[in-house]
């Protein structure tokens, strides 16, 4: 074999050796809330940028659906503490170190206070507040060890504007967004990031959660009167701010159809 030829084998062969390398080196992401819209719509971008994946939801058969490599799929409720830190050790010991939680796992039930049941109240919380600090407890102190890694929360433009018939669900999601700064600040100094994600109206599932079907019937009236954000634009973002250099942080990112006034 020639010269030439050598130095073109070799140099495809470190060319395979690099992308192996590559390949190797992207970290573990965690992602809650993974069965459908926004959740799914990340673990497809993220997949497809070549990270493993940890993906929660109580429809673990849907996220098998999406049928992605190296995911790991867990049916898990986020109320549940222990489940959401026991399904992050076991994906962890398979693809190394969790660098990035997405932190999707949310409901929405609209009603007027004075008519919605209590237990709708408790709900919010539970999933979008309780719920976002066991996943950011499951992954945070292995990051502050490290000194590196991402938290991304998805909240909503109802997390800093109020609309009618939204009173908890706002008080859940300016929770969110208090959260989310105060440990941003908390954990700047160990190399972790922070980040909001707060999407105005998304073509998803959530609305279907709300069970006062006169409410629901006036917030799909207004989807259909515009073009709302698809899952994959909000998924789009994610990826962006995630993939800056880690000492760039996008604090916060509103995002909303352009059709979308408030």
């Amino acid at each position: 074999m020639n010269t030439d030829m050598n130095a073109a084998v070799n140099a495809d062969m470190n060319t395979a050796v690099s992308a192996d390398l590559n390949a190797v080196a992207k970290p573990l992401a965690v992602i809650t809330g993974a069965s459908s819209g926004i959740g799914s719509a990340t673990a497809r971008t993220l997949s497809a940028l070549g990270h493993p994946l940890l993906l929660l939801a109580r429809r673990v058969e849907r996220i098998e659906a999406l049928g992605l490599p190296d995911t790991l799929a867990r049916s898990v409720d986020v109320t549940d503490a222990e489940a959401v830190a026991g399904a992050v050790r076991e994906a962890e010991a398979l693809y190394g170190p969790a660098d990035l939680i997405v932190n999707n796992a949310g409901v929405m039930l609209l009603g007027e206070v004075a008519r919605q049941s209590a237990d709708e109240w408790e709900r919010m919380f539970d999933v979008n507040v309780r719920g976002l600090l066991h996943g950011v407890r499951a992954v945070l102190p292995g990051m502050i060890e490290r000194g590196h890694g991402t938290v991304i929360n998805v909240s909503s433009v109802a997390g800093r504007r109020t609309y009618a018939n939204h009173t908890v669900y706002s008080g859940s999601k300016f929770a969110v967004h208090g959260m989310s700064e105060s440990l941003r600040e908390e954990v700047a100094g160990h190399g972790v990031r922070v980040i909001t994600i707060a999407p105005g109206a998304v073509e998803t599932e959530l609305l279907s959660h709300t069970t006062d079907e006169a409410v629901k019937a006036d917030y799909q009236a207004f989807k259909d009167s515009i073009e709302v954000l698809a899952p994959e634009d909000v998924a789009a973002a994610i990826g962006f701010a995630y993939q800056q250099p880690q000492r760039v942080t996008l604090r916060e990112l509103v995002l909303a159809a352009t059709a979308q006034v408030a």
